[in-house]
């Protein structure tokens, strides 16, 4: 089974949550029993909360802009080497070892498109009557 803190929280729950704590903020007067759900707890976890959520925001921007590099990368790249086998091409000729090399077919090792099939058209068997 999961570990129930390792998914993430609603925000419904995670709305309602704050909402406690803004409203254990107007309570002037509250001593908890417990030091561990003291005011002073409360706020270093609220804070720790926040720090967490800008930490995320961050992460995810700096992820979407490597992200946005890399492909951009990849696809002047992808430019360069279309370059590159027009060069060759242009360079060595189109039925060349060195276009072969490249991974791209030489000209001489293409299949030739078949002719059309002609039907040869004849007289018709029946005669008119």
């Amino acid at each position: 089974m999961a570990n129930p803190n390792k998914v993430r929280m609603s925000p419904q729950h995670l709305k309602a949550d704050e909402d406690t704590y803004r409203a254990l903020k107007g309570i002037p007067h509250y001593q908890s029993y417990k030091d561990d759900y003291s005011f002073p707890a409360v706020s270093a976890a609220y804070e720790k909360l926040n720090a967490a959520h800008e930490a995320e925001l961050h992460a995810r921007h700096t992820h979407a802009a490597t992200r946005d590099a890399l492909i951009a990368a990849q696809h002047a790249f992808h430019e360069l080497i279309l370059g590159v086998k027009s060069q060759v091409k242009a360079i060595y000729g189109p039925d060349s070892d060195e276009l072969a090399a490249l991974g791209l077919k030489k000209r001489s090792e293409r299949k030739g498109r078949g002719k059309a099939s002609t039907r040869s058209v004849g007289k018709s068997d029946e005669t008119p009557a």
